[in-house]
């Protein structure tokens, strides 16, 4: 009886995988100097605030009705006088059109006093009240 030989088969080829040729590294060119015009909005500088005596701090304010309660710290105020409101967005002037204590009108307010006056514009807590200059 004849010898059957085995024979071995040859294992499968893998596909060769092109590797992706390395990038170029290209030389950054310095960026160009633009000069910026400054725009003359007018914005209200610290260095106007410090001129203003400050008036006291918003406590509260009630947005159904736009009034601001007012803690007087420094100075005392009256109808009539003109306030400057300032803070993280909040940036007016107004004048004082009427000032309550404990819901009753008044006339003018001594320092010390929470005070309740209508605003034009909404307010924050913690914003700063100064008179106007």
């Amino acid at each position: 009886m004849p010898v059957k030989k085995k024979i071995k088969k040859a294992a499968p080829k893998k596909k060769a995988v092109k590797k992706a040729a390395p990038k170029k590294k290209v030389a950054k060119k310095p960026a160009k100097k633009t000069t910026q015009k400054k725009t003359t909005q007018k914005k209200t500088s610290l260095a106007n605030i410090v001129k203003e005596k400050k008036v006291g701090i918003v406590d509260h304010f009630f947005g159904h009705i736009m009034v601001a309660a007012i803690k007087l710290k420094s100075s005392a105020v009256k109808v009539g006088d003109n306030i400057h409101i300032v803070g993280h967005t909040t940036n007016f002037k107004q004048p004082i059109a009427s000032i309550q204590i404990d819901h009753v009108a008044v006339q003018a307010a001594k320092k010390g006093a929470d005070i309740g006056i209508k605003v034009k514009s909404k307010v924050r807590e913690g914003d700063e009240v100064f008179f106007a200059a």
